[in-house]
């Protein structure tokens, strides 16, 4: 086998397998586009309302906890620094 023929069995093989990548992101685009269609149609992409009452519930412990939370970073801080 001569150095041409490798050659374009070489160039061949690597359209063909750029043909096969370049068709397969055309389908996964396509299913990509199909997919935001119907989830839009169907309204799966909107977000369900939120009580005012319950963000005022989850803000009040987490204000509590930031307190022990800097207690440890501190104490972790000194403990490092005297070692």
């Amino acid at each position: 086998m001569y150095v041409s023929d490798m050659l374009s069995q070489s160039g061949i093989l690597t359209l063909l397998g750029m043909g096969v990548v370049f068709s397969f992101l055309i389908i996964m685009i396509l299913s990509m586009v199909l997919m935001h269609a119907i989830i839009h149609a169907l309204k799966w992409d909107k977000e369900p309302e939120k009580k005012e009452t319950a963000q005022v519930k989850s803000a009040a412990p987490a204000a509590a906890d930031e307190g022990a939370v800097v207690a440890a970073i501190a104490a972790a801080v000194h403990e490092k620094l005297s070692v």
